[in-house]
Formats: structure tokens, C-alpha cells, sequence
């Protein structure tokens, strides 16, 4: 629970980034975190976390691969692609199916796809995790999922549809921010950031514990490894990467 020195600082935070709360209490802070400043916030730390997470992406996605389908294919599954950072990590001739709840990455989503014509796009949808209706049951091989659940409405009616869309057999990965050990001071800092942090970056929780949703989930297979990232200034350091398999 929440101490009175968390509730301190938040308050401090909170004046720090009031602008940020008044342009929200007018309804003009959200249009413009998802036009302009999220996407252009995103391609910058998201270069600084590309660097730091690189080898163990390459890890994560080396047995891509094993999951072709009966046809010989892969056909994989993005959720909240954003600018299209993993697709340097996609195997030849990969028939890729992007989606995102924010429509405004198109620029640097175009740059990552001119950057990787190794690979097949089939389609890009504007969707939330949580209802991707427009994906057919049984129909991926894999889905993949980097740095979204910190954000989704609801990482239990995600799991639910990333299950529903993947064949059987095929595999879910991840790679994700969670909360940090509870007697810890990133913990701490977690607790003192996350009412701004959520408000700044698009929903993005901190303090998610990932893991417990990712084991109550149906898989019938599941490998999850937490590791640490140091992001300088960013209470983001602790992750799991791993899979799932259905």
C-alpha cells in the first residue's frame, strides 16, 4: 500500500508535470500524447531499449522458426507493432499481420518496413489487444507482444484473444516491464511515478506483475525469464521475456 512518503512525492510529481494535468482536465493532453508525443517519445526511448534488449531478442526469436505451419509457413501475429522494431528479428519470408490501438506510427512503421523487405505484410488493423475480431480463430502460428501489456486494458481479455488467434500449437512471445521486487527501491520509485507516468506515456502501468497473469493463463506450455534492463532515469528495469505455447 501506498506510505505517506509515496503519497509526498507523488504530489511533487504531479506539480512538476502540471501542464501535462491541465491539458488533460481540458480533454486536449490524450489527442496529442497519441498524435504527436507518443510515437515520437516511443521512437526515442524506444532506440535507447532497442540497444539494450537486442540480444535478448535475438534469443527470444531464434526458434521462431519451429512454429511454421503445416504449410511450411509462418504466419505471425503483431500486437501493438508501433514503429516495427522486432521485424529485423523475423525470419525470411514471414508473413506479418501488424496491429495497434494507435493509428499514428505510420512514418516510422513505413521506415522499419522499408528496412525489411525480407519479410511479407499482409495487413496492418487498428485494434485493441483485447478484441482483435478481425483475426480469425486458429489462424497464427505466433503471436508476438513487446512492451504492450504494460498498457492494455485488460491483460486477462488479451491472453484470452492472443489463445483464440494462435492455432494449436502455435506460440505467444513476450517481452515486458513489470513490477520490481517489493522491498526494493525501483519498487518504491514505481509506486511514487505511477500516477504521472500512466498519465504521460499512454496508460503505461509500472507496477504490473505479468508473470502471475502469463501462469494463470491456458498454456500448455510456458517459458518466462526475468531479466533486467538498465534504462538511465527510468523506473523500468526489471522484465520478463519469454513464450507461451498453446
Amino acid at each position: 500500500e501506498a506510505g505517506a512518503s509515496v503519497l509526498l512525492l507523488r504530489a511533487c510529481l504531479a506539480l512538476l508535470a502540471w501542464p501535462v494535468y491541465l491539458l488533460n482536465l481540458l480533454g486536449l493532453w490524450e489527442p496529442f500524447c497519441r498524435k504527436v508525443f507518443f510515437p515520437y517519445i516511443l521512437e526515442k526511448i524506444g532506440a535507447a531499449h532497442e540497444k539494450k534488449s537486442k540480444k535478448h531478442k535475438q534469443e527470444l526469436f531464434r526458434n521462431l522458426p519451429d512454429f511454421r505451419g503445416p504449410s511450411g509457413q509462418l504466419r505471425l501475429l503483431e500486437i501493438g507493432t508501433g514503429s516495427g522494431t522486432n521485424f529485423q528479428f523475423y525470419p525470411e519470408g514471414c508473413r506479418v499481420t501488424c496491429t495497434d490501438i494507435n493509428p499514428h506510427f505510420q512514418q516510422s512503421l513505413s521506415k522499419s518496413m522499408k528496412k525489411n523487405q525480407h519479410l511479407h505484410y499482409e495487413q496492418f488493423l487498428v485494434a485493441a489487444a483485447e478484441d482483435l475480431h478481425q483475426v480469425p480463430s486458429g489462424s497464427v502460428d505466433a503471436v508476438v507482444c513487446t512492451l504492450v501489456l504494460c498498457s492494455v486494458q485488460s491483460i486477462s481479455g488479451t491472453l484470452r484473444e492472443v489463445l483464440r488467434v494462435l492455432r494449436p500449437g502455435g506460440a505467444f512471445y513476450f517481452l515486458e516491464h513489470v513490477a520490481a521486487e517489493h522491498s526494493s527501491w525501483m519498487y518504491f520509485w514505481q509506486q511514487v511515478c505511477f500516477p504521472t507516468w500512466k498519465l504521460v506515456f499512454a496508460g503505461c502501468c509500472l507496477t504490473r506483475e505479468l508473470w502471475k497473469n502469463l501462469e494463470e493463463a491456458k498454456f500448455s506450455e510456458l517459458k518466462i525469464q526475468h531479466i533486467s534492463l538498465a534504462m538511465p532515469w527510468m523506473p523500468i528495469e526489471p522484465h520478463i521475456v519469454g513464450y507461451g505455447v498453446k
